[in-house]
């Protein structure tokens, strides 16, 4: 059974930091496109970061040199570490592999994080 499995949220105030974690169960994460996504309430789910299968990054624009996404094989998992949080990061983040087809099939139960201004 293919699992992921979301840690590392919690509150944090407004320029601290966090590491979010995404283990793979069943599926090899770091040889896979993972990316990590958020849902803030009452917004849509935004994409933030992802790896590729080669292990090149890439950020949306609202977090680009403020997160970094990176993964350890010996973990098989991929991280997420935040830092000079906004409170407009909060939300729900979630992770996700990319299948062969292109669309995002496996996703985490997805962690919480609240920055507090």
């Amino acid at each position: 059974q293919v699992q992921l499995v979301e840690s590392g949220g919690g509150l944090v105030q407004a320029g601290g930091s966090l590491r979010l974690a995404c283990e793979g169960s069943g599926i090899i994460v770091s040889n896979q496109f993972v990316a990590w996504h958020r849902q803030a309430p009452g917004k849509q789910r935004e994409w933030v970061a992802s790896v590729t299968r080669l292990g090149s990054p890439n950020y949306a624009d609202s977090v680009k040199g403020r997160f970094t996404i990176s993964r350890d094989s010996a973990k098989n998992t991929v991280y997420l570490q935040m830092n000079s949080l906004k409170p407009e990061d909060t939300g729900v983040y979630y992770c996700a592999v990319r299948s062969s087809r292109g669309t995002f099939d496996t996703w985490g139960q997805g962690t919480q994080v609240t920055v507090s201004s």
